[in-house]
């Protein structure tokens, strides 16, 4: 997953305002919450639901959104199994820092490879990331897709679309399964709100 580096003439610094002590001063830890699923499964209406409750709750929060990343970090980057794998490099990349930063990270993407999932977990202390399967049937996310997208990968329009002609390859053992194909918004965010209480993630005001 990490590419070699460019450089041999780069030193990592040491700072003195560590991890630890941003997490002290949040009150809070740091962690990744990485929602993977279909698209139209729920994971950005349920990522931003969550961070919604945290940031009423006083946490430190930042939702990496997988539309909103390629305007901008991904903006280079298309839909092949390589430029995907790259995207996900670079998002676990940026999730990394924002942990370091004493920041809980929700992200949003299909992030449909397992091993791009594997490899974006190695960057992280255990327990600091937090796999959530947003489970709902393709037939469930095409009812969604006001966009049209998932009719123009099956009319051939959209190409290397995950679940029509691409794969997913859903998590073997998530830290959590949310079944967003059938719960309410409102079940899926006490479901993960619940989860995280139960990990000594956020305090009890969450």
């Amino acid at each position: 997953m990490m590419s070699s580096q460019k450089s041999s003439n780069t030193v990592w610094h040491n700072a003195s305002v560590t991890r630890q002590r941003r997490e002290a001063q949040n009150e809070h830890k740091s962690v990744v919450l990485w929602f993977t699923g279909l698209s139209g499964s729920g994971k950005s209406t349920l990522s931003h639901a969550v961070e919604e409750q945290l940031h009423q709750a006083g946490c430190r929060t930042f939702v990496l959104d997988g539309d909103n990343v390629r305007h901008g970090l991904c903006s280079d980057l298309g839909f092949s199994d390589a430029d995907r794998s790259e995207n996900i490099r670079r998002i676990s990349e940026s999730a990394k820092l924002l942990v370091e930063a004493g920041v809980i990270v929700l992200t949003a993407f299909i992030s449909p490879f397992r091993a791009d999932r594997k490899n974006a977990r190695k960057l992280f202390p255990h327990g600091d990331f937090i796999e959530i399967y947003c489970s709902a049937t393709v037939e469930v996310c095409e009812t969604r897709d006001v966009k049209g997208l998932y009719q123009k990968a099956r009319d051939g329009v959209i190409k290397d679309f995950t679940g029509i002609s691409s794969p997913y390859e859903a998590p073997l053992k998530p830290e959590l399964v949310v079944n967003t194909g059938e719960q309410t918004l409102d079940e899926s965010v006490m479901q993960v709100l619940n989860f995280c209480k139960k990990r000594g993630l956020i305090n009890s005001k969450a």
